[in-house]
Parts: C-alpha cells; sequence; structure tokens
C-alpha cells in the first residue's frame, strides 16, 4: 500500500480501479480468469508479443534505410527485449499462478521493470523507462484490439488518474463511471479544478510524479477530503473508507434536506448566496440546493472540446435552458474566458506558443480582437433576457478603456437586433469581473461605468501575487490570506458601496467557509459560490451576526503575515462551524 498526498480540489471519497490516462489509453480487465481459459489466453499473449515484434522489426529496416544504422539499433533493443524469453516467463506466471489477464499481467510486468530504471540512479538508463511504456502501449494495442477505450467513451467505473488533465478533457468525464481524478500537476484554482468541482467528482491535484507506480486497474482510494491519494489499498483501510464514504454522503445529505430559502445572519441581515455553474444541467442541482440565482454562468462549455463554430442559436438555447430553473431569480452570465489553460480545439490558431499565456491575449482580449465570435454570443444573451432576469459580465476587464470598447459593442448588436426587429432585452445591468489589480485599483472610477462589480478572486491572486494558480512548484507562494490580496478585495467592496452597487465574489474564496465571516466583516452581501456548498454556506451563514463578522475583520486588518491570519480564520471557524465538512 502505497500513500500519496496532493492538493485536494473537490470533497468526497471514492474507491475504484485505476485508469490511467496517458501512459495508456486502454481500459485494463482485471477480471480473474477461469483454469480453463489460461492457456487460450496464454496462447493471445503470444500472438500479441510476436505482432509487437513484427512492428518493431518493419520499424527498425525502416530507420536504417532512412537514417542508418545507428537509429536502427533504438529499435534492435527493442526487439531484443521483447524476445526476451525471462519477459514471456514473468508475465506467463502472473497468468497461470494467478489467473490474471494477459492485459493485466503486462502492464504489471512492464511497469516493474519501467520503475527498476527508474531508480537505478542512472539518467540514461532512467531515461529509458519511456521505452518500455511504449512498448506497454504497443502490446496492449494488440491484446485490446477494437476495445481501445477513450476518456469520455468509459463504460465501467474508474478512477482517472494522469500527469494533468486539460479543461476539455475534464468537461468531457462521464461521472457515471468516472468516480474520481488525480493530476501529478495543477493546483487548487486551476480551472480543471473548477470543474472538478462543478462535476462534483473527489479530485486531487499536484501529487508529483505517481503514475509510474501505477498499472491500470489497479485499487485506488482518494480522499477528496483530505487530499490523499491511496494505491494498493489493504483491506482495513479499504474498510474504513467505505465508512468514511458512507459518512460524508450522509452529511451531504443531511446538509441538502435544510432547504434553506433566502438566509440571514443572526442579527437579521439578508445574504444572498447564488451558485457558479460550468453547465446548463447544473443549474437544476443549483436550485435544488437552495440558490437565489446563478451568480456565474461559465460559458466556455461551449467552445471547449468542439472543433465546430456555436451558432448564435447553440448559444440561445444554451442560456434559456437555465432562465428556464431561475425564471424570477438572477442568472449573471460571463462572456467567453479563453485563453491560458482554457483553448478551445476551434480557436487554437489564434494562439501562438506564448511562454508565459496568463499574460497573453485571453478572455476579453480575445472576444474584442475576434468580434464575430463577440457578437454572436451577446446576440444570443440579449435574446435569452426576455425569458429571465439576465445580467451580463465581461471577464479580466484590466483598463476602463477595455469596458467602454465591450459595453460598445453590446450597443451595436442591440441596434443590429433592433433592426432585424428580432425579440431581445437591451436594458439588462452590464457587470465586470474584478481579476487584475489595475481593477481593484480603479475601482472607484469603474464604479462609474459599471451596474455591478463580481470579484473573481482565482484570477486576482495569482496576479497580485505573481503565481501561477496551476503551478505547484509556486503554490505556497498562491495565498487567498495574504494581506495584499484582503487589501484589494476590501478597496473594491468599499467602492461598490460607495457607489450604492451590488458586489459579488465568485472565486474560490467564497467557496471556502473559513473566509465567509471575512468578507461578510468587509461588506459583502452577495456570494456565488459551487453548487455543492450551498448548503454548508447558508448554514454558517445562519450561524454569525455581522457584528461578529466586523470584529472578526478588524483582527485580520491586524495581522501583517498570510500564515497568521490563515490560522486566525481556521481557529474562528470551528466556532463558527463546529462539527462540519468545513472544519476538515
Amino acid at each position: 500500500m502505497q500513500v500519496r498526498n496532493g492538493i485536494a480540489v473537490s470533497p468526497g471519497v471514492a474507491m475504484g480501479p485505476a485508469f490511467v490516462l496517458g501512459v495508456e489509453d486502454f481500459r485494463i480487465p482485471d477480471d480473474t480468469l477461469s483454469v480453463t481459459a489460461v492457456e487460450s489466453e496464454i496462447t493471445r499473449l503470444r500472438c500479441a508479443l510476436e505482432n509487437v515484434a513484427k512492428e518493431i522489426s518493419a520499424n527498425e529496416a525502416l530507420a536504417e534505410q532512412h537514417l542508418g544504422k545507428e537509429y536502427a539499433a533504438i529499435f534492435g533493443a527493442h526487439l531484443q527485449f521483447v524476445r526476451d524469453p525471462k519477459l514471456l516467463e514473468r508475465i506467463e506466471s502472473l497468468i497461470r499462478e494467478q489467473h490474471q489477464t494477459p492485459e493485466y499481467a503486462a502492464t504489471q510486468v512492464l511497469r516493474k521493470f519501467a520503475r527498476e530504471l527508474q531508480h537505478l540512479g542512472d539518467k540514461y538508463l532512467a531515461e529509458r523507462a519511456a521505452d518500455i511504456f511504449d512498448l506497454e502501449r504497443s502490446l496492449l494495442r494488440h491484446l485490446l484490439g477494437e476495445q481501445r477505450e477513450e476518456l469520455s467513451h468509459l463504460t465501467a467505473p474508474v478512477v482517472v488518474l494522469a500527469h494533468n488533465l486539460t479543461p476539455s478533457e475534464t468537461a468531457g468525464l462521464n461521472s457515471k463511471f468516472v468516480k474520481a481524478f488525480v493530476t501529478e500537476t495543477g493546483g487548487s484554482t486551476s480551472h480543471t479544478a473548477i470543474l472538478a468541482g462543478a462535476l462534483e467528482i473527489p479530485a486531487i491535484v499536484g501529487v508529483g510524479e505517481f503514475i509510474s507506480d501505477i498499472s491500470g486497474g489497479e485499487m485506488i482510494i482518494v480522499d477528496g477530503n483530505e487530499g490523499r491519494l491511496i494505491i494498493a489499498p489493504d483491506a482495513e483501510t479499504q474498510a474504513r473508507y467505505l465508512t468514511e464514504q458512507e459518512r460524508f454522503r450522509t452529511q451531504s445529505l443531511a446538509l441538502q434536506r435544510l432547504k434553506l430559502g433566502r438566509v440571514q445572519t443572526k442579527d437579521h441581515v439578508d445574504i444572498e448566496v447564488c451558485g457558479n455553474i460550468e453547465f446548463p444541467e447544473e443549474a437544476k442541482t443549483c436550485k435544488k440546493r437552495g440558490a437565489d440565482g446563478v451568480g456565474l454562468y461559465r460559458t466556455e462549455f461551449l467552445y471547449l472540446g468542439s472543433m465546430r463554430e456555436r451558432t448564435e442559436e447553440d448559444h440561445y438555447n444554451a442560456y434559456t435552458k437555465v432562465l428556464k430553473k431561475f425564471p424570477e431569480l438572477p442568472v449573471t452570465i460571463r462572456t467567453l474566458d479563453v485563453g491560458a489553460d482554457k483553448i478551445p480545439d476551434s480557436m487554437r490558431p489564434i494562439y501562438r506558443d506564448h511562454s508565459n499565456p496568463e499574460l497573453g491575449l485571453r478572455s476579453i482580449r480575445v472576444s474584442l480582437e475576434h468580434t464575430d465570435l463577440f457578437k454572436t454570443q451577446l446576440r444570443a444573451i440579449l435574446r435569452a433576457a426576455v425569458h429571465g432576469n439576465v445580467r451580463v459580465m465581461f471577464p479580466l476587464v484590466s483598463s476602463i478603456g477595455e469596458f467602454r470598447q465591450a459595453k460598445m459593442v453590446l450597443r451595436d448588436v442591440c441596434e443590429d437586433l433592433e433592426e432585424q426587429k428580432i425579440e431581445h432585452n437591451p436594458d439588462i445591468p452590464v457587470g465586470m469581473m474584478v481579476e487584475v489589480p489595475s481593477a481593484a485599483i480603479m475601482a472607484d472610477e469603474f464604479a462609474r461605468e459599471v451596474d455591478f462589480f463580481s470579484i473573481g478572486t482565482n484570477d486576482l491572486i495569482q496576479y497580485t501575487l505573481a503565481a501561477d494558480r496551476s503551478d505547484p512548484s509556486v503554490a505556497k507562494y498562491y495565498n487567498a490570506s495574504d494581506p495584499s490580496v484582503l487589501f484589494l478585495v476590501r478597496r473594491v467592496l468599499f467602492a461598490a458601496r460607495d457607489a450604492n452597487l451590488p458586489v459579488s465574489v465568485c472565486g474560490q474564496m467564497s467557496s471556502d467557509p473559513k473566509f465567509i465571516p471575512l468578507l461578510l466583516g468587509m461588506g459583502l452581501r452577495q456570494l456565488s459560490v459551487t453548487p455543492q456548498k450551498i448548503p454548508l454556506i447558508k448554514q454558517l451563514i445562519c450561524n454569525i451576526s455581522i457584528e461578529d463578522c466586523q470584529k472578526h475583520a478588524k483582527k485580520v486588518y491586524q495581522l501583517d503575515l498570510a500564515r497568521d491570519i490563515e490560522n486566525f480564520l481556521r481557529g474562528e471557524l470551528k466556532r463558527f462551524l463546529p462539527d462540519s465538512e468545513g472544519n476538515r
């Protein structure tokens, strides 16, 4: 049994066979063979190995013809390995003695070889482990034939393990079969992590290198509460986590049963708790969990994973689907926010290979650079707005000029719809995300231009602290408790208060219970959180008073180290919300 630790980004506990993405693209069966099937399965293994050998021989001849004997020798070494009697003997012994499937036995043996190479202490030999993984893929391809199974077409429950998952890959996960996922890289506020929360599956990121230690089909436990990955757990550990899984499920159901409507603090101050959604289907879950509307409707799903450009009708249908669930309550639609780690396939030609994509063409800059895409989305939003209480929000605005330019495009679209006599609502509120320091610093000036603010703390933190939110090597520098971050959040809240403007926080900070008393003490009265956290956040709000929150905030203002602020917030949460998952 091995235990690895990473960053918990989506709570819950899951247990199941490993599906190792990237190193293998196959669903490896680990079923036990019957005694009568052993010989036929060994014959199948030998045929597959022979086919792999023939492929390698053909590649060796081709390399010698075009590149010379030196390069052909690489394939010669592969061929020698595949035809090594010891390799066949080791795999066959697992099939004969433990009745493992050839696929499972082969991957166990080959991964062991790879690990031995990696741990010899010789860099050259360690690099040869990649050759073993290539051979493994070839052998599995011949063994499984047409049984190759892509991530989006799984047919059995698995735990997905990967070096990294792109947002589009994560969006394509089928939560019916993907019970959890774990990645070697990533941070707590990467878009992959956000999507995991949206899909409501346990997830851990930033574990570090572990893929080579795992065979496809091996039993895995993912503890998304504590950020713990357990490989090949023993019977006692499995039993303990089955109990933990049931405890988490019972607690979640208990919170959902609260069915809290609009909530007030103990001293009767109304607080609006909306939900963040990624997909239209989440609106149902949001409403079921008591959301007071949708505070952030991310629209990237319309582009990610699709090679074709989405039509105006695609957008319109996606927006009206959510509005039907919230016919009276506010639905805030954020315009396209791509770039950095969210690049749709259909838009890849727009992007060059930037060394620092976070500072490149992304979010509102893409929309202003490609107004045809922007206008298509805005037309659909304005048309859908006749069916509900819609607000539109521009992401990553860094200057007043950008906001004015975006609003000008919106006016042009209104005029076009008017001329074409297409039904629409031209009077929807227009706001902006505050995600970069320049916008927070200029909040007083922006307040004269916008109808509302929404503070996106994820990007605000990384741009303020110069720490890439998805890079584990600088994870310790990315801290929502840093005084500079709290200063900027406070500045925006004060600017909104002075201008009598609505303001919400929709980043991960608003979904973290320990920050809620502080944000309310700073003056926040609107939150937008991940759907699964809505009941917990509402329960917390009912337990506190604004007077307590203001005292709480004053104590934080006196602290000048993120570590001290973090410890204070954690300690106070135990008082406000005892015996809850928020304290885990």
